[in-house]
C-alpha cells in the first residue's frame, strides 16, 4: 500500500536500475561519449557564465561534459527563495550569432555514394574521408510539436524533424553527441535537449541555432520539462537532482535535492505551481515550484519510476515503474487512488489525453495500453512494435498518438480504435559487425536488435533485413562465392542464409553460450565459429555437420580468421592469447603469448605471412606466421582495439577503436598513416575494405555505417 513520507534527506544506496536494455541503449552509450579538452569546455564556461545567447559550435559542445565537477564548486546552489518576476521569454541569440556550424555534407542512406578515385593506398592514405553515412540512428524518444504539424524525434545522431502527416523528413539538427530527452517550449520557439552529457542545450528549431548551454549537473542528464508559460525549464539528472532554470538568461533557480537515485522524469502541474519527479529510487517526489521546496514523496512502486505526468485539470498525477504498473495518485493529498495493472514487462512512459478522458501507457513488453482516466478501465491494447516501446506522446488535439520504440521505429496512431496509421523506418540499431560480398556490391550488417541488414553498397539503399535469431547478432560472414550469408547471435545459433533472397537454409547450433565470430574457409567448404563457451568449432557447409570442436583457450573466444591457403585458423580470446591451428587435424602450432588484456581481434595478411592482433590493452601486434614470433607492436590508440581489417593488396592496416577512431598504419615498416576521427560518435564495432580496396567500411554503436575513401 502506498504510503505518504515526509520529506527529509534519504540515506543509503542508489536504487538499482532495472532494465538491462535501459543502461545498454541509453545510459552506457551516453556515458561512453563523455570527457573532452580543456579549452573547449573554457569556451562554454565563459559562454555560460556571462549569460549569452550566443552559438556554440558543434566542436565546442563536445567538451561540454568536464564542466559538471569544475561549476559545482564555482557556483555554489542557491537556497530555497522566492522567484523573481520574470517577464515573457525573450530568448534570443546574440547579435554575432550564426546558424550552427555543419560537418560537410554526405551521401546518406539512399543517396549514390560518389565515385571514389583510386584504392586506398599509403600514398594518399592521408587524403581519406567519409565519403557516406547510413543509418539515421536510434530512437530515444518522439514528441509532437506544439502546433502539432510536426514529429521531432531524438536520436543518436541528433533531432529529426517530420512532417506529422507524411513522416517525411523535414529538417536536422546534427549533435555531437546522443540526445537523451527533447521537451519543447508551449510557444514551440525553443527546444530543450539532454544530450550525451551533464549540460542541457535550447535550441532554435527553426533553424537548428543553439541558443545556450545550461551546465550545472554533474551526471547525465535525463529528463526535461517546461513549465506551463514557458519561462522554466526543469532538468533531472542521473546526479539525483531537479534543476530549475530561468530560460530568458539561462540563470540557475533552484536545486531540488532528495532523490537517491537517477531522475527518469519530470513534469508541470497544469498551472505551473507543482513540480514532480520520478526516480530510480522508486518514488515520485512533488515539489512547490516558486520556493523549490518539497511537498511530500509518494511511495508504492517497487521498482523505478520512469515517467510521470499530470492530468489536464491537475487533481490526478499518473506515474509509471518498472514495477509492470501504472499508479494514480490524487494530488492534493498524495492519495494512491488506482493502480493500472496488465502489462507484462516495465512500464516505460505514461500520458494522459489533452481531453483528460483517456490514459496512454507503452511498455518494455512491445505495447501500448489506453485506459479511461475516471475508472481505469482498459480500453485497447495497441501492438505493432517489435521491440519495448521507450515514449509516447498525444498529439495538440488528441487524435493521435505517437510512439517511439527500441525497434528503431516511429509509429503513428489513431487513438479513437488504436489503429496504426503510419509508421517511419529509416532509424536504426546498434550495428555489431559488418562484412562486404566478395563482389563489393552488398554489404550485410550485423545488428543489436537481432536482425541482419543488407545494403546496396553503391546506392546506400537498404535491401531486405533478414530476422530469425533471437539475440543481438555478433558476426556477419559472406562465403567466398558471394552465394551464402553467415550470422552469428548472442543466442549461441549461427544461421546460413541464401544471400540472393534472405532464405534461411540451415541453422547450426551446438555452442552454449554467445557465438561471437564466423569465417568462412579460402575454398568455401568450412565455416568456423568462436563462442563465449570458450570453444571454436568448424562445420561442413554443404550439410552443416560439425566436424571438429578446438579446445585449449580458457576464457571467451573473440576472433577468428583463416590464413588465406586456407591451411591455418586463428583465434583470439579474453584469455590475452592467441593460437594459431592447423585446419586439417586440429593440432595447435603456436600460442601467441603477448597482449596484456583481452585479444578482441584478428586479421592476415593477404600473403599469409603475417598475423595482427587487436587488444583491450590498446596495441595491436603483428606476429610472423611462419614461426609463431612477435614482429612489432602498433602503439597509438586511446581506447582498446576492436577490429583490424588488412586492405586487398596488404599495404595498409586499419584498426578501429574504442576511442572512437579509425588508425591507418603501413605495413612495410608499421609507421602510423593517419587517423579517421570525428566521425562515429561512439564505439566503432566492426571494419571492411571492399574487395577493391576504394572504400572502408565501419560500424559503431552510434547506429550508423560510415564509408571512408579518397574522393
Amino acid at each position: 500500500m502506498a504510503q505518504l513520507q515526509p520529506n527529509k534527506a534519504e540515506e543509503g544506496p542508489q536504487a538499482a536500475g532495472f532494465w538491462p536494455w535501459v543502461q545498454r541503449t541509453l545510459i552506457a552509450p551516453v556515458r561512453a561519449t563523455r570527457g573532452w579538452g580543456c579549452i573547449v569546455v573554457l569556451v562554454l564556461v565563459v559562454v555560460s557564465l556571462v549569460g549569452g545567447a550566443g552559438v556554440l559550435t558543434l566542436a565546442a559542445l563536445q567538451g561540454r561534459d568536464m564542466l559538471a565537477a569544475r561549476l559545482a564548486t564555482a557556483t555554489p546552489t542557491p537556497t530555497s527563495t522566492p522567484l523573481p518576476p520574470t517577464p515573457a521569454s525573450t530568448l534570443r541569440p546574440s547579435p554575432q550569432a550564426t546558424s550552427t556550424p555543419l560537418p560537410p555534407p554526405l551521401a546518406l542512406a539512399g543517396t549514390p555514394l560518389p565515385a571514389p578515385l583510386a584504392a586506398i593506398s599509403p600514398a594518399n592514405a592521408r587524403h581519406v574521408v567519409a565519403l557516406a553515412r547510413w543509418g539515421r540512428g536510434s530512437v530515444t524518444q518522439a514528441l509532437w510539436s506544439p502546433d502539432g504539424t510536426q514529429v521531432v524525434v531524438a536520436s543518436s545522431l541528433g533531432i529529426y524533424f517530420y512532417d506529422a502527416e507524411t513522416l517525411e523528413p523535414r529538417r536536422f539538427i546534427e549533435t555531437p553527441m546522443r540526445v537523451v530527452g527533447l521537451a519543447y517550449s508551449p510557444d514551440g520557439r525553443i527546444l530543450a535537449a539532454a544530450s550525451a552529457g551533464s549540460t542541457v542545450q535550447l535550441w532554435r528549431p527553426e533553424d537548428g541555432l543553439l541558443l545556450r548551454a545550461l551546465i550545472g549537473h554533474t551526471d547525465l542528464v535525463l529528463s526535461l520539462a517546461f513549465s506551463p508559460d514557458g519561462q522554466i525549464l526543469a532538468s533531472g539528472s542521473a546526479d539525483s537532482t531537479v534543476r530549475l532554470w530561468r530560460v530568458r538568461d539561462g540563470a540557475l533557480l533552484f536545486t531540488l535535492k532528495g532523490h537517491t537515485g537517477s531522475v527518469y522524469s519530470l513534469a508541470f502541474s497544469p498551472d505551473g505551481a507543482l513540480l514532480a519527479s520520478g526516480s530510480s529510487d522508486n518514488t515520485v517526489r512533488l515539489w512547490q515550484v516558486d520556493s523549490g521546496t518539497p511537498l511530500y514523496t509518494l511511495s508504492g512502486h517497487t521498482n523505478s519510476v520512469m515517467s510521470v505526468a499530470f492530468s489536464p485539470n491537475g487533481l490526478v498525477l499518473a506515474s509509471a515503474g518498472g514495477d509492470k504498473t501504472a499508479r494514480l495518485w490524487r494530488v492534493e493529498d498524495g492519495k494512491l487512488t488506482r493502480t493500472l495493472q496488465g502489462h507484462t514487462d516495465a512500464v516505460t512512459a505514461v500520458a494522459f489525453a489533452p481531453s483528460e478522458g483517456v490514459i496512454a501507457t507503452a511498455s518494455a513488453d512491445h505495447t501500448v495500453r489506453l485506459w479511461r482516466a475516471n475508472n481505469g478501465r482498459l480500453l485497447r491494447t495497441l501492438e505493432g512494435h517489435t521491440g519495448p516501446v521507450v515514449s509516447l506522446a498525444f498529439s495538440p488535439d488528441a487524435a493521435h498518438l505517437v510512439t517511439a520504440s527500441a525497434d528503431s521505429t516511429i509509429q503513428v496512431w489513431a487513438t479513437s480504435n488504436g489503429t496504426s496509421l503510419r509508421k517511419l523506418q529509416g532509424h536504426t540499431s546498434r550495428i555489431t559487425s559488418l562484412a562486404f560480398a566478395p563482389d563489393g556490391g552488398t554489404l550485410a550488417l550485423g545488428m543489436a536488435d537481432d536482425s541482419v541488414q543488407i545494403w546496396r553498397a553503391r546506392e546506400g539503399t537498404l535491401v531486405r533485413t533478414l530476422s530469425g535469431h533471437s539475440g543481438p547478432v555478433r558476426s556477419v560472414a559472406f562465403s567466398p562465392d558471394g552465394q551464402l550469408l553467415a550470422s552469428a547471435s548472442e543466442d549461441a545459433s549461427i544461421q546460413v542464409w541464401r544471400a540472393s533472397d534472405g532464405l534461411l537454409l540451415r541453422r547450426l547450433t551446438g555452442h552454449t553460450n554467445t557465438v561471437r565470430s564466423l569465417a568462412f574457409s579460402p575454398d568455401g567448404a568450412l565455416l568456423a565459429s568462436a563462442s563465449s563457451d570458450h570453444t571454436v568449432r568448424l562445420w561442413r557447409v554443404g550439410d552443416g555437420a560439425l566436424l571438429r570442436t578446438l579446445g585449449g583457450h580458457t576464457d571467451h573466444v573473440n576472433a577468428l580468421a583463416f590464413s588465406p591457403d586456407g591451411g591455418l585458423l586463428a583465434s583470439a580470446s579474453d584469455d590475452r592469447s592467441v593460437r594459431v591451428w592447423r585446419v586439417r587435424d586440429g593440432a595447435l602450432l603456436f600460442t601467441l603469448v603477448g597482449h596484456t588484456d583481452r585479444v578482441t581481434s584478428l586479421a592476415f595478411s593477404p600473403d599469409g605471412a603475417t598475423v595482427a592482433s587487436g587488444s583491450d590493452d590498446t596495441t595491436i601486434r603483428l606476429w610472423q606466421v611462419k614461426e609463431g614470433i612477435p614482429l612489432r607492436v602498433l602503439e597509438g590508440h586511446r581506447g582498446e582495439v576492436e577490429s583490424l581489417a588488412f586492405s586487398p593488396d596488404g599495404q595498409l592496416l586499419a584498426s578501429a577503436s574504442r576511442d572512437k577512431s579509425i588508425r591507418l598504419w603501413q605495413m612495410s615498416d608499421g609507421a602510423f598513416l593517419h587517423a579517421l576521427e570525428g566521425g562515429h560518435q561512439a564505439r566503432i564495432t566492426s571494419l571492411a575494405f571492399s574487395p577493391d580496396g576504394r572504400l572502408l567500411a565501419s560500424g559503431s554503436l552510434d547506429c550508423t555505417v560510415r564509408l571512408w575513401g579518397v574522393p
